[in-house]
């Protein structure tokens, strides 16, 4: 942002407005003016027509800040929020405003430029006066192959990862299990300048409290009771690259408290170590937790939040793009084709009906265990039957019984060890063709009264 653009700061604490001032005038950027009300900002924006709005979330005035923020919205005037808010309605409301940031109070000079840089950079390609860079040769919707479909809400998925990907900004990836939120980290990293550097994935959920500092941040040899040699953590072995925090919101307190410093500072510190690191690495965050909720109910930092929340993306429920499901099925379909060995797979209309009908509460990844399924289930090239777990008043099956979750692992098991020839573990396997560990089938298979002759 350059200091020809005019920044108009709204704001009724006047001691945080002069902070404002003093910093953007050291920034070499141009203040004209400061409002304590959203009729003092109404007058200033008429007469200084400012380029860029701060904005603090709490006007203590009959119109709030998320009110005038709507008045911006309808007036294409950019701007970022100040805010030390953690009411839930009121976080889940300021983010439908669009707004181009948040910075949280109290605040640095740090954290104010990175902000303002980054939001410049949205605005500027969003609204065509800067042409992201892409580093790598785009896939037909322009990040990956293996993201499919047409529908609008996953077309807007696609244009904010264009977006964002070439800068070294945060991502927040929000959206419930199955939707896809690791394949769009990888096309982040992927369309980034770092795509030749590590992409490093942590599942905050799987790893316990006493092991998270430690995975993350590494340790030294004697750090604590069997640390009998140095680790090096993960954002150590993603310097340079990315970091992919899958379920940040499993995350506790105390590790958010750290990492947030990581996110500010640039630099880590090794349990047991005696001096700071410095890293580079771009944060990619995903979740299936509503943070505002969590932010409300205390398990989730606000600062925390909204260093991650710079650059939300929503990756919508299948329920909500259902017009995609039949490009989706296709596609699982041809990639069976290769792997299971099966060539001219198709679905039949009514088959591809019912998929339409249901509701998927586990959003794509079930549907793609649904048709590897179904494949293993159907002998020959077409598809006629679906066995859907029953929901309501939806039938469970085309032409077929109502089959409990049991009958239908049987026969699923059954399919695969037909197809291996009987053949349970090794290459070719019933394990594999299951993606399951062969211990695990073997246990299976006693439970279900299977033996290795797939009887």
């Amino acid at each position: 942002m350059s200091g020809k653009e005019k920044i108009l700061i709204v704001e009724d604490e006047f001691i945080v407005a002069n902070d404002l001032r003093i910093m953007l005038a050291k920034g070499g950027y141009s203040v004209c003016g400061i409002a304590a009300s959203a009729e003092q900002a109404r007058a200033l924006i008429a007469q200084k027509q400012p380029d860029w709005v701060l904005l603090d979330i709490m006007l203590k005035t009959a119109t709030t800040g998320i009110e005038l923020a709507r008045e911006l919205l309808h007036a294409r005037i950019p701007f970022l929020y100040i805010s030390a808010n953690t009411n839930q309605r009121t976080l889940e409301a300021a983010r439908a405003t669009q707004p181009y940031g948040f910075l949280v109070k109290p605040f640095r000079e740090r954290d104010l430029f990175v902000m303002l840089d980054i939001a410049r950079y949205r605005y500027g390609v969003e609204t065509g006066m800067i042409r992201p860079e892409v580093f790598e040769e785009p896939a037909a919707n322009g990040i990956d192959p293996d993201i499919v479909g047409e529908s609008t809400p996953i077309e807007d998925a696609i244009r904010k990862v264009r977006v964002v990907a070439p800068t070294a900004t945060s991502v927040l990836l929000l959206g419930e299990s199955g939707t896809g939120k690791e394949r769009f980290a990888h096309a982040v990293h992927r369309l980034s300048a770092r795509r030749n550097k590590p992409f490093v994935t942590v599942n905050c959920a799987a790893l316990p409290v006493s092991l998270l500092e430690s995975e993350l941040f590494g340790h030294e040899r004697g750090a604590f009771t069997g640390a009998n040699q140095r680790r090096i953590g993960k954002f150590e072995l993603a310097h340079g690259g990315t970091l992919f925090l899958d379920e940040i919101g499993e995350l506790p307190l105390e590790a958010q408290v750290k990492l947030l410093r990581v996110l500010q500072e640039k630099e880590i510190e090794r349990l047991g170590g005696d001096r700071p690191i410095s890293v580079d690495v771009r944060v990619i965050a995903a979740t299936n937790r509503n943070l505002e909720q969590e932010v409300a109910e205390q398990r989730f930092r606000l600062d925390l939040y909204y260093r991650l929340n710079v650059f939300p993306v929503e990756l919508p429920p299948l329920r909500e793009r259902k017009e995609d499901i039949g490009i989706l099925a296709n596609y699982f379909l041809r990639k069976f084709e290769t792997s299971l060995g099966r060539k001219g797979l198709k679905m039949s209309s009514g088959a591809l009906r019912l998929l339409e009908q249901y509701d998927w509460p586990g959003n794509i990844r079930e549907l793609e265990h649904m048709i590897e399924r179904q494949i293993l289930l159907t002998p020959g090239d077409e598809i006629t039957e679906i066995a859907l777990p029953a929901t309501g008043n939806q039938p469970d099956t085309v032409g077929g019984p109502l089959l409990t979750l049991e009958e239908m692992e049987r026969m699923h098991i059954m399919k695969a060890l037909k197809t291996s020839n009987g053949r349970v573990s090794g290459k070719g396997g019933a394990a594999e063709l299951l993606d399951i560990p062969a211990q695990t089938l073997y246990s299976k298979m006693k439970k279900l009264g299977i033996r290795s002759g797939y009887q």
